[in-house]
């Protein structure tokens, strides 16, 4: 259970410019409280204790803030920063080198007992706030802002960020592939729903300078003008044979029965 509880602080100060001793890591960081009392928890579902399990999970949770279901599968290398708020669920699967913020949920949409969690690739980062919901895969190297809600599958190598979340292409793309804090690019961030209302935006203003060339355009342009008498799309109606009065109108009646 212990045996890699040297490279867990390792990869914590590599991650954490604020960490200054591994001594400082191992007594004041919750993250790593958590992972490893939930090494201790694992340890004991696996061999029957489910009952105990959780009673360990609970004083993890009561502890640090960090909620990790005794059957959730978590590789080497994790870190959870600052840590309080976050819920992983007990289908979850994190592989190696995997960093969460506060607030991260990996919860479960189903009522199912099989898998319901999400699988998150190694390397993947996991912003401050951001749910990721059901069994969906996550995919090595993704980046998931701050605050994104993620229900479907994403992409190796991938930002997203939304609600819910889509991709982003940072305008450095081998940006991704580096350490970001928060899992969200710096810079200016093309938001996908933005680019869509800009684009419906530039269509209506078209559309608007395209009447106004229509209306201003001369009448001999487009058309003789209707008249009110008679409009162009209708036919021409005798209207004097027309009967004037109620009592013509019920004779011109009697004789069509």
């Amino acid at each position: 259970m212990f045996k890699h509880l040297r490279e867990e602080i390792d990869g914590i100060m590599a991650r954490d410019p604020a960490a200054r001793s591994r001594l400082e890591v191992a007594l004041c960081y919750p993250g790593l409280h958590a992972i490893v009392l939930h090494r201790v928890a694992r340890r004991a579902r696996d061999a029957g204790w489910h009952l105990a399990a959780r009673l360990v999970s609970q004083v993890a949770r009561s502890l640090t803030g960090i909620e990790i279901h005794p059957g959730a599968t978590i590789g080497r290398r994790f870190f959870i920063d600052h840590g309080m708020g976050v819920v992983i669920g007990e289908t979850a699967e994190i592989g190696d080198d995997v960093m969460l913020y506060h607030g991260v949920t990996l919860g479960g949409t189903s009522l199912n007992p099989g898998k319901r969690h999400p699988t998150l690739g190694d390397g993947v980062i996991v912003g401050a706030g951001a749910k990721i919901l059901g069994a969906i895969t996550i995919g090595r190297g993704a980046r998931i802002g701050a605050n994104a809600v993620v229900v479907a599958d994403v992409a190796a190598d991938t930002a997203v960020v939304g609600i819910p979340a889509k991709p982003v292409v940072p305008r450095d793309r081998a940006e991704t592939r580096k350490f970001l804090p928060y899992g969200t690019p710096c810079g200016d961030i093309p938001d996908p729903v933005a680019r869509a209302l800009s684009g419906l935006l530039d269509q209506v203003t078209a559309l608007q300078a395209r009447v106004g060339e229509l209306e201003g355009e001369p009448s001999g342009r487009r058309g003789a003008a209707p008249t009110p008498d008679r409009p162009p799309h209708l036919p021409h109606i005798e209207t004097e044979t027309m009967p004037a009065r109620n009592g013509g109108l019920h004779e011109a009646q009697g004789e069509t029965r």
